[in-house]
């Protein structure tokens, strides 16, 4: 028999299978919910059980399903697994349905022994249906319940004419092509759709208003390109905005930085195309002048580019930059700010950024060094008592901070930390002074990227729940 690990995991009742012959064992309430999810999808449904529950007893009435009254057994399944697509065993009688799915997969029929994933070749997920419109939801057999109860969540979300939608887009389908040949006009056309009046019309079943909609759109389309300058936070994906969120799945082209994890790029549209544009210390995959220009071509050619950027683009993100570039080469462009480093990093440390007690302004400076290897920074305006400093991109130069701001006024023991990787599961957070910072860093192995605050307020941290 085979793993669960090793299996595929099979969605097989969002296909159609019209004529197609399954079977189910089983004559209960769980059998009856695997007929239920079948009945839709035009197969030719074949029960083997002694008796039926009164929900089945009415289908077998109906002719919706082919009631074989019977008790299944390895003798009479044989010669019922020829020319069968699917069997679905639902008694409750573990030993027999092992017994069972053991037979079917010798025979090379896909199987699914409900509830028992370690002896099922495939897994029907929990289904949310609007007509044309599937969602499922499968946790891979490891944990039903939880499947269903995220169903029910997206059954509260998804509207309820979103059948008469999905009906309206598969019949304009190919007029739309036949005006629009290319692929990304005819989604540009769909999305601007589905962003304005039209979804809402065809939704409430308003068909002739939701076409003329649609010629509305389609006549005054011309392909443009646009750019995107979007801040994806410090780390954690569910600091994204939802700006940001829709952004990433309408784009064509994504030119990202070295802050963008994984875990948010999975949530760019799958066929866009990404680049990686990141820059570290002395290594920059691309000069920012070919950023810059890179976003102007594509954008030409008709492209919608999404320049993702850690935090927030304005904030050390070199975004003032780019769209001043955009604005002379006559580019439209969208800014969506970011939840910032300092603002995420802070918070996830516990750390507040300013505190009527001790720190009535907040300063944010970056820790670049100048080509000599030296800071060159308003050391007065930044050794003050009364304020917070944040310090982006400071810890090659850390120990020359903190020794120029004890040498401008501030104490030996003034309170800093540094929050690495902050937001992110691997965040750590470490307390120390102006005096001791720079050691534990070395001690602790500290890496980018990583965040100094420097402040009293880092003695009112707390430990936020996780």
């Amino acid at each position: 028999m085979q793993s669960s690990s090793e299996k595929t995991s099979w969605f097989p009742i969002m296909l159609r299978l019209d004529g197609a012959r399954v079977l189910v064992i089983g004559g209960g309430n769980i059998a009856a919910n695997k007929v239920r999810l079948l009945v839709p999808t035009g197969a030719r449904i074949e029960l083997l059980s002694p008796t039926l529950c009164p929900e089945l007893q009415r289908l077998a009435e109906d002719d919706v399903l082919t009631h074989v009254p019977c008790r299944a057994s390895a003798e009479n399944m044989q010669s019922r697994l020829s020319g069968c697509r699917l069997v679905y065993l639902a008694t409750n009688d573990t030993t027999l349905n092992r017994a069972l799915a053991a037979l079917c997969q010798q025979a090379n029929v896909p199987v699914c022994a409900v509830d028992d994933p370690g002896n099922s070749s495939f897994i029907t997920p929990a289904l949310s249906t609007r007509g044309a419109v599937q969602v499922a939801v499968s946790t891979g057999g490891a944990a039903p319940v939880l499947a269903r109860r995220l169903r029910a969540k997206i059954e509260e979300i998804l509207p309820a004419g979103l059948h008469l939608l999905a009906e309206f887009m598969q019949n304009a389908r190919q007029p739309l092509r036949e005006r629009l040949p290319d692929p990304s006009d005819r989604r540009q056309v769909w999305e601007r759709f589905l962003d304005g009046a039209g979804s809402a019309l065809a939704m409430s079943g308003q068909t002739d208003a939701a076409k003329r909609e649609l010629d509305t759109l389609l006549d005054g389309h011309t392909r443009q390109g646009e750019v995107w300058l979007v801040g994806a936070g410090p780390g954690d994906p569910n600091l994204l905005t939802l700006a940001a969120l829709r952004l990433m799945q309408d784009a064509d082209t994504v030119l990202y930085d070295s802050l963008i994890g994984p875990d948010i790029l999975n949530y760019v549209r799958r066929d866009a195309e990404l680049i990686f544009v990141g820059k570290q210390r002395s290594r920059h995959t691309l000069p920012q002048e070919g950023i810059n220009a890179e976003l102007v071509r594509r954008a030409k050619a008709g492209e919608r580019v999404l320049r993702l950027k850690g935090g927030d683009p304005f904030i050390f993100g070199r975004g003032g930059e780019e769209i001043e570039t955009l604005t002379q080469a006559g580019v439209p462009f969208r800014i969506i700010p970011g939840i910032s480093a300092a603002n995420g990093c802070a918070a996830y440390a516990g750390i507040p950024l300013t505190h009527r007690d001790c720190a009535q302004a907040c300063l944010f400076i970056t820790g670049h060094a100048k080509a000599d290897g030296m800071l060159d920074l308003a050391w007065e305006t930044i050794a003050l008592r009364s304020q917070t400093v944040v310090i982006y991109m400071g810890l090659i130069m850390l120990p020359q901070l903190c020794s120029q701001l004890i040498a401008h006024g501030l104490p030996a023991e003034w309170p800093a930390a540094l929050v690495e990787r902050g937001t992110t599961p691997q965040q750590r957070v470490i307390t120390g002074t102006l005096s001791t910072l720079p050691a534990q860093a070395i001690a602790e192995k500290v890496t980018s990227p990583a965040l100094i605050i420097i402040g009293e307020v880092v003695r009112h941290r707390v430990q936020p729940a996780p």
